[in-house]
């Protein structure tokens, strides 16, 4: 009842100051227009006008819903329901009274009833709006760390906004950078746009700024390379926004200014998002039952992620680790099912598939660190290679129609064991596909973030004072993000015809001593001052450069310009199940040396062996042979992100 009680007194007070305002603008516009004498018995008729200017007022704003609003937080909408209110009142008032006569009412200039709407509705504008613009001239006023917004567009206008309305946040928008010309010399929101990115070292002390803040949601790397050097040069630092994902899945009370982060490494290495045919992956994942090993690796989890947005009637986590196992399932939006099975074991895996059922398989799993297989390669051959084979043979005879192998770059003309399990896994997976079905493998570079990478190498080692430790000055390689290679890896899934193997545009090489150097700038420190970088020599199986296709290997074009299908050199079949034949004779011995051996002739491609031949019209010329190619090409760009 209190609460009822309170609404109709707030609604009663705003009616009744509604009132005063309508009296006032109304009265004020008559004066000026009868400054010398209004006509006889004039004022009584005028009364009569007020008065059903008053009902009419009151009826508009009510339908137009301008009671019982929370008028603190009013923005846009509310103004234009207010506009609407006001037109209509105006619409009527002005068909009515200027007729006179002919409505058998005493006439009232036009001017007056035009006049009177504009002071009234700026009397009640001022009414419900008055919070907002003292607000505004208080944090116009206040004291704070002085920020300049790069962005004039939606997210800069918002990240204002809620600068403005959060003053216990410390930051003051001060001034405005973009691109766009057109915007140069108006304000957003009370805040001039004073110039464009490359203005704001010499706007840094006639504005004292102190913080720029990148107000572009999944900002382009070069963008971000730009602001950063622009902000290095004034000698200030910078932040950026979370991305439209972070917004979207972040803490619901907390403001996005907030959450606003010193850039990383990966707004360096990371692409402009190209467009993916959602619908086509959805079609092809939504009602599935779909399968997922290797669950809790870095892959395996985005992989999981991705595919529960698509609704899938059953979604499967398969991994051996319990942890990472729970700690991926905690992060899926959505039920899911977990598999606590090692791929190596055969019973259990094709226990798992018969329980499950899966219609699509998403093969992740895999060991993957370069210098610790050189020293296991029975375990190489035993998860790669045999995991692989039974993973196939699992999915096969569970009914499996598409089936996607996550392959990587070391795969090509491989100098690890780690390489050449990869690749002798890929030939299995067109090897043993069933026919008919949509067996593909799908081949990579390196994955910004994932656990052993360089990347949170980098990170610890930076964290610990140093030094940073780079094996070979020369030594490029090629990065990825998560999100993307896995948007890739899914639409790869859906170009698949069988037999393929995929293999992703990864961009221009990146020199692994550029990046040392760039996160310790990150970092706040000075390379070689503060931390020093050591070269410490290449460790076993590693190369300078990697390749993502070998010569022999051609090139066609797909529906997509980030993704190549390769035609692929396999061995014959029957030299196949010879090679596993041997391979699994030398791991029941234990023995690694033959073990070893036997990977890396298996993996080297067959004299004569090749893959289906290829229409000419499909051939890409232009597609990078090798990475050294791609590192020439690199060589010519002096805007490198990384320079």
């Amino acid at each position: 009842m209190a609460v009822a009680a309170s609404r109709v007194r707030s609604r009663l007070l705003f009616m009744l100051l509604d009132v005063a305002w309508v009296v006032a603008g109304y009265g004020a516009a008559e004066v000026i227009y009868f400054r010398n004498q209004a006509p006889t018995d004039y004022y009584q008729h005028f009364v009569e006008f007020v008065a059903s200017t008053v009902v009419l007022t009151l009826v508009a704003n009510h339908l137009f819903g301008l009671y019982g609003r929370m008028w603190r937080h009013a923005g846009v909408e509310e103004a234009r329901q207010m506009t609407f209110a006001a037109a209509t009142v105006g619409a009527v008032l002005s068909v009515l009274y200027p007729l006179g006569h002919a409505s058998r009412l005493e006439p009232v200039p036009l001017s007056v009833i035009l006049a009177g709407l504009v002071f009234s509705t700026l009397g009640m504008g001022v009414l419900r709006f008055h919070s907002r613009l003292f607000a505004w001239q208080r944090g116009s006023r206040r004291m704070g760390l002085r920020v300049a917004i790069v962005g004039s567009r939606d997210t800069g206008a918002s990240a204002i906004r809620e600068m403005l309305r959060c003053p216990d946040a410390g930051l003051v928008p001060v001034a405005v950078f973009d691109d766009d010309e057109s915007a140069h010399g108006l304000s957003l929101m009370g805040v001039p746009v004073v110039g464009s990115i490359s203005d704001i070292p010499a706007a840094a002390s006639r504005y004292t700024l102190q913080q720029v803040l990148l107000a572009i949601p999944s900002a382009p790397p070069e963008l971000v390379a730009e602001v950063l050097h622009a902000a290095e040069d004034a000698g200030i630092s910078m932040k950026v926004l979370p991305t439209v994902h972070d917004i979207v899945s972040g803490p619901a009370h907390m403001a996005a200014i907030r959450r606003a982060r010193e850039p990383r490494i990966e707004d360096l290495l990371g692409r402009t998002p190209v467009a993916t045919d959602l619908d086509g992956v959805r079609r092809s994942l939504a009602g599935k039952r779909v399968l997922v090993t290797g669950a809790g690796g870095s892959i395996g989890s985005e992989i999981c992620r991705q595919v529960a947005r698509f609704e899938p009637a059953t979604l499967v986590l398969l991994d051996h680790d319990e942890t990472h196992l729970h700690d991926t399932a905690a992060t899926i939006p959505g039920p899911c099912r977990q598999a606590l099975v090692d791929i190596a074991d055969r019973a259990s895996l094709f226990e798992a598939f018969a329980e499950h059922q899966p219609e699509v398989v998403f093969h992740a799993a895999a060991h993957k660190h370069v210098p610790v297989l050189e020293g296991h390669p029975m375990e190489a051959a035993k998860t790669n290679v045999f995991g692989t084979l039974n993973v196939v043979e699992a999915s096969a005879a569970a009914g499996v129609r598409r089936f996607v192998q996550i392959s990587t770059d070391k795969a090509v003309r491989p100098s690890s064991v780690m390489g050449a399990s990869k690749r002798l896994a890929e030939q299995l997976v067109l090897a043993h596909a069933p026919e008919g079905a949509s067996y593909c493998a799908v081949r990579f570079g390196n994955v910004l973030g994932s656990r052993g990478s360089v990347i949170p190498t980098f990170t610890r080692q930076i964290a610990a004072g140093g030094p940073v430790t780079v094996t070979d000055a020369r030594m490029t390689r090629f990065f990825m993000s998560v999100e993307e290679a896995v948007q890739l890896v899914l639409q790869s899934s859906v170009l698949s015809r069988g037999g393929e193997i995929y293999m992703l545009e990864m961009g221009e090489p990146v020199r692994i001593m550029d990046l040392a150097r760039r996160m310790i700038e990150l970092s706040g420190f000075r390379v070689d001052e503060d931390i020093k970088i050591e070269v410490v020599g290449a460790r076993p199986g590693e190369k300078l450069e990697e390749e993502l296709r070998t010569p022999d290997e051609q090139v066609l074009k797909t529906e997509h310009p980030f993704i190549y299908r390769l035609v692929p050199i396999t061995a014959p079949r029957d030299v196949l199940d010879s090679d596993m034949a041997s391979l699994a004779t030398a791991a029941r011995h234990r023995d690694a040396s033959t073990v070893r051996s036997l990977l890396f002739s298996a993996a080297l491609p067959r004299q004569g062996a090749a893959g289906p031949a290829p229409e000419a019209a499909e051939l890409d010329e232009e597609a990078p042979r090798s990475a050294l190619e791609a590192r020439a090409r690199a060589s010519h760009d002096p805007d490198s992100v990384l320079a």
